[in-house]
């Protein structure tokens, strides 16, 4: 397996750190940018423990895999990291991907600190071993579909490829919108974009969200619809989060403005989120998206789990009750939620957001969960 050069220099062997194994997207088909923002708030916090006298005088030691997007490589990882002797395990992106890590650390005993994937079911049984700081699924789609009804959108259609992912946003969606008056029509991705419009226009849609993979077909979607007049009343969302960062503003310019998404963060941060946001944006020469905040914030609830509970892997895994944590984006606590089968902060904030179309780099907050 490749492994790239660790930032925080966790290739070293001073056998007296603490290991924490990180997963990532770091290479296509993974989405390379999402991966790039967490790993930037992972060694961030990492640093920044180790600049304040690390674990009882020990130092963090950041061992990263990159996942590629891939199951089996992310479950393959855990296997290494285990035997590698990490602490815990943290990170990923990708809600697939998230669930194979999480059965295999579960099936391991190593504790997995989720950063950023939201499928509800991230494991098939309910498990000590994981916990979750990003919200469920459920949780942020169902304030999607709050925002659709409010913004007059009944008729929804969503283009959509195979993925167990993808298959779980559009059941939360019919379920949320269905009993409200709202219609839920799935397309297939795979038609021509032309083919799509038809479809839309043949359905009556006053929406369209891309439940489908960036840039390929998100972008061409986009700009087949943005150039069908026959369209230009209808709503263009995109619930998981693609438009958040810059690599969709450089391929779509204005066409990608005013496509509403899900972000996890509040409408103002505190200091501590302003102060970690600026180190952010230096160390990645952008804005920080929500996800990078997740990379920090992980690192922070473990720094204080291995602290007050030592690294036994089991005493971190019993710990995920009693964590009490100021967060960048609020204070967090794990509990059991019903129908998630791990420890879950119940919830992050969360945020119906867009590129404003006067000021593609600049978002608007259009609704609040």
């Amino acid at each position: 397996m490749n492994t790239p050069p660790s930032p925080s220099g966790a290739e070293h062997t001073d056998r007296s750190s603490i290991r924490l194994g990180a997963l990532v997207p770091l290479t296509r088909p993974g989405w390379v940018e999402a991966g790039r923002h967490l790993l930037a708030g992972l060694d961030l916090a990492v640093r920044e423990v180790n600049d304040a006298g690390g674990i009882e005088g020990r130092p963090l030691e950041l061992v990263v895999r990159d996942t590629a997007a891939d199951p089996e490589r992310a479950a393959a990882a855990v296997d290494e990291l285990a035997h590698l002797g990490v602490a815990a395990v943290v990170g990923e992106y990708h809600s697939v991907v998230a669930r194979a890590a999480a059965a295999r650390a579960d099936a391991l005993g190593v504790p997995f600190l989720c950063s950023s994937a939201v499928l509800d079911a991230l494991t098939e049984e309910p498990t000590e071993w994981v916990a979750r700081l990003a919200p469920a699924q459920s949780h942020g789609w169902q304030i999607y579909a709050d925002f659709l009804l409010r913004a007059g959108r009944r008729r929804i259609a969503v283009a959509t490829q195979p993925s167990v992912y993808w298959a779980s946003g559009t059941r939360i969606l019919r379920d949320h919108l269905a009993p409200r008056g709202g219609t839920v029509l799935e397309l297939d991705a795979t038609l021509t974009p032309e083919a799509l419009c038809d479809a839309l226009v043949d359905h009556g849609a006053t929406a369209l969200l891309l439940l489908v993979g960036h840039p390929e077909p998100a972008v061409p979607i986009v700009r087949a619809v943005r150039r069908d007049r026959r369209l230009a009343e209808i709503l263009v969302g995109a619930p998981a989060g693609q438009p958040e960062f810059a690599e969709w503003a450089a391929a779509l310019g204005e066409d990608g403005a005013g496509i509403p998404f899900l972000r996890y963060l509040p409408e103002r941060l505190g200091p501590l989120g302003e102060r970690v946001g600026k180190e952010l944006r230096e160390r990645l020469g952008e804005a920080p998206s929500f996800v990078a905040f997740e990379g920090w914030d992980t690192v922070n609830v473990l720094a204080a789990v291995l602290r007050s509970h030592g690294t036994d892997r089991a005493a971190v895994a019993e710990s995920w009750p009693r964590v009490a944590v100021e967060g960048t984006r609020g204070p967090i606590r794990f509990s059991r939620t019903p129908d998630i089968s791990v420890w879950q902060w119940t919830w992050t904030p969360v945020q119906v957001v867009d590129r404003d179309p006067a000021k593609p780099d600049c978002f608007r907050i259009l609704h609040a969960g």
